[in-house]
């Protein structure tokens, strides 16, 4: 499901304009890229704050509605305040479907409950990351990518290149000749957990 967010065009520039924003509930933003000129935006800051706590927000591509005009947009950056739960300033980037994009993907890890490295040694799996960076058009852009770490043994790393993309989608890295470890399982001091297995590692 495509997440939509609701923008206005923004007239007003500067400190003051921003802060007056803000006291309104609103958000000052800026939208750009694709060829085609900067526009001030801004949104309202309810529906953006939750939105920012949404994992997908982050890794996927937004539809934004633009005073009724609809584009297709990436989350680019954004500002929060130093101590209050305030959403300060946002950058959004425009895409063209038939331009590849770079966009760092959150890794979700599965199966590491029963990974030998943890059941039969009484290792711990280490995220090393917990994101990555993919290559590919923003149609077949994933909204996270699945780390199976159910053969994992002790002292073993998975890395980039043992995970499966979906087709036209590829890591950044591998790309530049840089095969990242992502997950490892680190024994513990002492050897096996009591009562399973003799501590064998990989």
């Amino acid at each position: 499901m495509q997440i939509e967010i609701n923008a206005s065009k923004r007239e007003t520039q500067g400190t003051g304009a921003s802060r007056r924003l803000r006291r309104a509930g609103r958000v000052p933003g800026v939208i750009y890229g694709n060829n085609q000129a900067a526009q001030s935006v801004d949104l309202n800051h309810k529906d953006l704050y939750f939105g920012l706590k949404n994992e997908a927000f982050h890794s996927s591509v937004l539809m934004l509605n633009l005073d009724g005009a609809k584009e297709s947009v990436l989350l680019r950056d954004f500002q929060m305040h130093p101590y209050k739960p305030l959403v300060l300033h946002i950058d959004f980037q425009r895409v063209d479907a038939n331009q590849k994009i770079h966009m760092k993907v959150p890794l979700h890890f599965i199966n590491a409950e029963i990974a030998p490295g943890v059941k039969l040694a009484g290792g711990v799996v280490s995220h090393i990351v917990t994101d990555a960076e993919v290559m590919c058009l923003p149609g077949v852009l994933p909204e996270f990518i699945e780390v199976d770490l159910s053969n994992l043994e002790s002292g073993q790393t998975i890395h980039l290149s043992d995970l499966t993309l979906p087709a036209g989608v590829e890591f950044a890295s591998l790309a530049r000749g840089e095969d990242q470890g992502i997950a490892n399982i680190l024994a513990l001091r002492g050897g096996a957990a009591s009562g399973e297995g003799e501590g064998e590692s990989a």
